[in-house]
């Protein structure tokens, strides 16, 4: 991935990173042609600079699960969940292997419990949600130590924690619930409730997992709801802390935030809305800074993630693209943040 003057393309080239407003209007997706006719027009928009690929140094993305492999998830749940009826689930309990799937391909790999992952920001689409918080839920449960039924529970429940969100008739995507309508505010906070009833007197699925798909936005200090209780199980803490860091960075019921904003919020929730422990095990494996994040530094130069460093998720190794003068530099610049103390990332700019 390299930065390139939008005045100084021809045409034929792929972004690297998708054209955005700064409200995260996508206007250009990444993998995008850049065709002759679409200059004049990025020109127009105020846009003077953009990321195309560069074989030679692109970042390095590392995720729990395939991308084509978590696509193949996402249009499964999709395709049962909107064909899905109230009280007519007879797809569901189809749908419910494909946790056990997800826990086995994280299962199957020692390696992925050793890594630190590039967690994307996202747009608000509750089913790659689903599919996300599951993949995190199962992956901090297997470093927490539960035993596989309680895993299997924890999977299936996060497939269907936000299933009642499609009762609402309102939108929730990049919104913050506490400045809804006194109505929709109602209506939003019903939906573990909807979900849970939606699913009551389904066999197939476990009391346990039930339980924590109806308090998956319970807090420690009883702030959440719709029971307001302080008590919840391990399992369920573990979806709780899951959901909430991947609403963040999706939008969900809440402004869209940048990963390294949802994990200061989730530094600061430790002991106040979750417990301790579970919070660190997600941290430990996040990385702050996610490959093709663009930062600057300290120092004034503009920086692009290429890859992580393991043990250290704050202290990315990036490819320097601009000097602390604002000449794009051509060459690559590489900068480990584990090798240069003085050096640190002052602001995220995408």
């Amino acid at each position: 991935m390299k930065l390139c003057k939008v005045s100084e393309i021809k045409g034929s080239e792929r972004l690297a990173r998708p054209i955005m407003t700064s409200n995260y209007q996508e206007l250009l997706a990444a993998g995008t042609v850049l065709k002759p006719e679409y200059i004049p027009k990025i020109i127009q928009l105020g846009i003077t600079e953009v990321f195309i690929e560069d074989s030679k140094l692109n970042p390095e993305q590392v995720a729990i699960l395939r991308e084509d492999v978590e696509d193949l998830f996402k249009e499964k749940v999709r395709s049962v969940m909107e064909r899905h009826i109230y009280n007519k689930n007879s797809d569901l309990e189809e749908l419910s292997k494909t946790a056990d799937v997800i826990i086995t391909n994280i299962l199957s790999n020692d390696e992925l419990v050793e890594q630190i992952y590039d967690i994307r920001e996202r747009s608000a689409d509750i089913y790659e949600h689903s599919i996300s918080v599951c993949s995190l839920a199962v992956l901090v449960a297997v470093k927490y130590g539960l035993d596989k039924d309680e895993i299997h529970d924890l999977g299936v429940a996060c497939l269907f924690h936000d299933i009642g969100l499609r009762y609402l008739d309102f939108e929730y995507a990049n919104v913050m619930i506490e400045e809804l309508e006194d109505r929709k505010k109602k209506e939003y906070r019903k939906h573990p409730a909807l979900a849970y009833s939606s699913l009551e007197k389904e066999k197939w699925i476990t009391e346990n997992s039930r339980s924590m798909i109806l308090m998956h936005h319970e807090r420690l200090d009883g702030s959440g709801y719709p029971l307001h209780t302080k008590e919840s199980s391990v399992s369920a803490q573990i979806l709780q802390v899951c959901d909430t860091f991947d609403e963040m960075i999706c939008g969900i019921g809440c402004e869209r935030a940048r990963v390294y904003e949802a994990v200061e919020f989730m530094k600061y929730s430790k002991n106040v809305f979750y417990i301790e422990e579970v919070v660190n095990i997600l941290l430990d494996f996040t990385a702050v800074y996610p490959a093709g994040t663009v930062v600057i530094l300290n120092t004034n130069e503009m920086g692009v993630v290429v890859r992580q460093n393991r043990q250290f998720p704050e202290r990315p190794v990036l490819k320097i693209i601009k000097d602390a003068n604002g000449k794009i530099i051509d060459e690559d610049v590489i900068c480990d943040l584990l090798e240069v103390h003085n050096v640190y990332i002052e602001k995220v700019l995408l």
